[in-house]
């Protein structure tokens, strides 16, 4: 198993990381984060003509057609910052959601809007009953006169404000079955929640009318399969962005412990500061070789189901914990908002739901490994 990057991932990942620096500094994170949309749309348009929205998605369908670990590099690179925006809900879960269970004629239609930015996917799956488990969606959509008519409610779904199309796990008389549903449809209302990046928000769907050619995939089809094939496939991606995320408080703990003296000198050589930067460092290293074993896998057509759980666990609470680890190093200054230490520490916090706990993943590693 060779997890080292090719020549070409190196070339993309230095110029992701020239983009991260030079269109995203931690002055214009700052403005993005102070605006209700949470994203600048001038850098949206600029990581769509680059090709970075469709990576994953194939050359047929107006994208690149990049592998799993092309995809991870730009995204580890994008934590960096942390770059916020629904690149990945659309980019990457949306695209793969619709490459899973749409219909060849959905596809054509849909997928060369989203990697050209011009559409913006957003799964709206979970509700008020929380969890990522097919159980958890109790949302119906009723058959009336040839259309679905939707009433509930979604919570939690990241990058509700920026979407234009909401990709909706509801009941149907099939199962879960997923819908397209646009976001200015009548019926349907956005309310941002405070204190999550990327736009976290409350959709509500009353009696929302959508034609039956909403449905993603033929009739007969089980959605949620779909999408848990999909879900697979995103989930080291998001990986490498919270990788990214905890190499970036890693190098800000590091330069801080040099520059910040007490008692006469660096504080990085009083060894509880190393304590704490070593288990950053360990926990930074875990998140990203279990991250980096989950794509070879999945790029490479081998069983990757287990180590997809693993990896999706270890990640989130490796960018948790580097951000606790981080705030640490730095004692007050970390909480200054104008330092940039607490954007990384709410996005951790963020991401450490989404797609499912540490938890759920642990038990759904079990599962894997018949234990």
């Amino acid at each position: 198993m060779d997890l080292s990057l090719t020549l070409d991932q190196e070339l993309l990942r230095n110029t992701a990381r020239e983009f991260v620096r030079r269109d995203c500094p931690k002055e214009a994170l700052l403005d993005m984060d102070a605006t209700d949309l949470g994203y600048s749309e001038e850098v949206w348009q600029k990581l769509a003509d680059i090709g970075w929205l469709g990576m994953l998605v194939p050359e047929s369908y107006g994208g690149s057609g990049n592998t799993l670990t092309d995809a991870a590099v730009v995204y580890e690179e994008l934590g960096r910052g942390p770059v916020p925006g629904p690149h990945f809900s659309s980019g990457v879960l949306g695209a793969l959601a619709v490459l899973e269970a749409g219909t060849e004629e959905q596809k054509q239609e849909t997928l060369p809007q989203v990697a050209a930015g011009r559409e913006v996917l957003a799964l709206a799956i979970t509700e008020p009953d929380y969890g990522w488990g097919a159980d958890q969606v109790r949302m119906t959509a009723v058959q009336s006169n040839g259309s679905y008519v939707l009433n509930g409610t979604k919570l939690f779904v990241h990058d509700a404000l920026g979407a234009t199309h909401f990709i909706c796990a509801v009941r149907t008389d099939q199962g879960v079955s997923l819908l397209v549903v646009d976001a200015r449809a009548s019926g349907v209302a956005v309310r941002s929640l405070s204190g999550f990046m990327t736009s976290v928000g409350e959709v509500t769907f009353d009696s929302v009318s959508v034609p039956q050619s909403a449905l993603l995939g033929e009739p007969a089809n089980d959605g949620w399969a779909a999408l848990e094939r999909a879900m697979l496939k995103a989930i080291p991606v998001l990986g490498a962005y919270q990788v990214g995320g905890c190499n970036a408080v890693f190098d800000l703990s590091v330069d801080y412990s040099r520059t910040r003296e007490q008692f006469g000198t660096p504080i990085g050589r009083l060894q509880r500061v190393q304590d704490h930067i070593i288990n950053l460092v360990n926990r930074l290293d875990a998140a990203r070789w279990s991250t980096y074993e989950a794509l070879w896998k999945l790029d490479s057509g081998q069983p990757a189901e287990a180590s997809v759980h693993m990896s999706k666990a270890v990640a989130s609470e490796g960018y948790l914990w580097a951000c606790n680890y981080a705030h640490e190093v730095h004692a007050g200054v970390g909480i200054v908002r104008e330092y940039g230490l607490t954007l990384h520490t709410r996005m951790s916090r963020t991401l450490y739901h989404f797609l499912g706990d540490p938890k759920f993943h642990k038990r759904r590693l079990g599962d894997a490994l018949d234990l």
